[in-house]
C-alpha cells in the first residue's frame, strides 16, 4: 500500500485486517499448541491402591468393602483407584493389620477385634461393651464424643503402627450363633468350644467356654469337621452365604457377647500422607457414604435371609433371659480386669459418658416402638 491510507470501507482493508486476524489466530494456536503440551506430559496416571479385605468374596461384608471401593473410584474420576482382593489373595484375614503397617498393602477392609491379640483395647473400637447403645451411636462418640482422638492414640503412639483408620458401617447386635443344641441356661455354654472375636472370647471364658477364635472363612468348616460346636459371625445375609444353615438348624439370635460392631478401613499411614488433599477428601467422604448406604442395605439384606434361613428349616430361637443376664455379669469382670491398663479405661470411661447421655436421651424421648409393632402386626 506504499504510503497510502486505505479508506474506510476500502475492500482492502477487510483484507488486511483479515490477514492480520489470520496471522494472529495462527500464532495463538501455535502458541496454544505449544503451552497445552506441557500439560500433555504432566498428566498423570491414577493413584493406584491395593487393598485387600479380612472377608470371603462371597460374603456381603466384602460387597460392603466394594461399596466403599467404588465409590471412591467414581468420585476419583481417575484420579485414584482402589483395586480390592478378599481374604487370602495376598495375606491371610488376621494378617490385614501388619501388611498394611508394612506397605505390603496399601489399605484393607476388616474390624478392629481382628487385631486384639496385639491390644485388647482394638476390640473397643468397634465392638464395644453393650453400654445400652447401638451402633450409630458408638459412630456417633468417635465423631463428636472423642473417639477418634482415642482410636488414633492407639494406632499411633501406643501401638506405632504406620496406619491410618476409618470406622464406618453401623452393624445391629450380633446372634447368639449356630449350634448342636439349643442353649437354655448359661450352663450350656459351659465346657463347649465356641469360635468368637475381640473381647467377646474373654467374655465366654468367664462363662466356662473353650474359645477359639477364627477368620469367618475358617467358621463354617470347622463347625462341620466337629471342630467346633457352636459359633458366632455377625448377620443372617452373612451368615445364609457362607453356608451355617448346612452345618446346623439352630440358630439363637439376640446377644449381649457384641451387642454392635462397626467396620475399619485401613490405610499405610505413609502412603495416605503422600496422597493430594482432594483425594484424602474423597476416601473420607466415601467412607462416610459407604457407612450410611449400609445402614440402608442391611435393612433390606438381613431381613429377608432371616426369613429365609426359616424357609430352609432353620430354627430361630431368642436367647432366654438368663444367658443374658449371665453375659452382663462376665461383662462386669472383663471392664474391671482389662481396665487395670490405664488406657483401656480411659476409651471406658469416654465411652461410658457419652452412652449414659445419648442413650438416657434415646429413653427418654423417643416413643416404644414395640407397642406401635405390636398394634399394628400382632393385633
Amino acid at each position: 500500500m506504499s504510503d497510502k491510507i486505505a479508506k474506510a470501507g476500502d475492500p482492502s482493508d477487510t483484507k488486511v485486517k483479515r490477514r492480520d486476524f489470520l496471522t494472529g489466530a495462527a500464532g495463538i494456536a501455535v502458541g496454544g499448541a505449544v503451552l497445552a503440551a506441557p500439560n500433555v506430559a504432566r498428566a498423570q496416571a491414577a493413584i493406584t491402591l491395593k487393598f485387600q479385605s479380612t472377608w470371603p468374596n462371597k460374603d456381603i461384608f466384602h460387597e460392603y468393602a466394594t461399596d466403599f471401593v467404588n465409590r471412591v473410584n467414581a468420585i476419583g474420576e481417575g484420579k485414584v483407584k482402589i483395586e480390592l482382593l478378599q481374604a487370602g489373595a495376598v495375606v491371610p484375614a488376621f494378617g490385614v493389620l501388619d501388611a498394611v503397617n508394612t506397605g505390603v498393602l496399601d489399605g484393607g477392609h476388616g474390624v478392629s477385634a481382628y487385631w486384639y491379640g496385639k491390644n485388647k483395647a482394638f476390640s473397643l473400637f468397634g465392638t464395644a461393651p453393650p453400654f445400652g447403645w447401638r451402633a450409630n451411636q458408638y459412630l456417633g462418640w468417635l465423631h463428636y464424643g472423642g473417639g477418634n482422638a482415642l482410636y488414633n492414640e492407639l494406632l499411633q503412639d501406643i501401638m506405632k503402627v504406620n496406619v491410618v483408620g476409618f470406622q464406618s458401617g453401623p452393624m445391629p447386635t450380633q446372634p447368639l450363633g449356630w449350634f448342636k443344641n439349643e442353649i437354655k441356661t448359661p450352663d450350656d455354654l459351659k465346657g463347649i468350644k465356641y469360635r468368637t472375636v475381640g473381647l467377646a472370647a474373654d467374655l465366654y471364658k468367664e462363662l466356662g467356654t473353650a474359645v477359639t477364635i477364627l477368620p469367618g472363612g475358617e467358621i463354617v468348616p470347622a463347625l462341620d469337621r466337629g471342630l467346633i460346636d457352636g459359633a458366632e459371625f455377625n448377620n443372617p445375609s452373612s451368615d445364609r452365604v457362607l453356608g451355617f444353615a448346612d452345618v446346623s438348624k439352630t440358630y439363637m439370635v439376640q446377644s449381649y457377647h457384641q451387642a454392635l460392631e462397626a467396620f475399619e478401613i485401613l490405610f499405610n499411614k505413609t502412603k495416605y500422607d503422600g496422597l493430594p488433599k482432594e483425594v484424602q477428601a474423597m476416601i473420607k467422604t466415601s467412607a462416610e457414604a459407604a457407612s450410611a448406604d449400609m445402614s440402608w442395605k442391611q435393612q433390606e439384606r438381613y431381613s429377608k435371609d432371616l426369613q429365609a434361613l426359616k424357609d430352609a428349616g432353620v430354627k430361630v430361637i431368642q436367647t432366654p433371659k438368663p444367658v443374658l443376664e449371665a453375659q452382663l455379669a462376665a461383662w462386669d469382670k472383663v471392664i474391671a480386669n482389662a481396665s487395670a491398663d490405664p488406657f483401656f479405661k480411659k476409651v471406658i470411661d469416654s465411652q461410658k459418658a457419652w452412652a449414659k447421655r445419648v442413650v438416657g436421651l434415646q429413653f427418654e424421648i423417643e416413643v416404644d416402638q414395640q407397642m406401635a409393632y405390636d398394634h399394628f402386626f400382632k393385633a
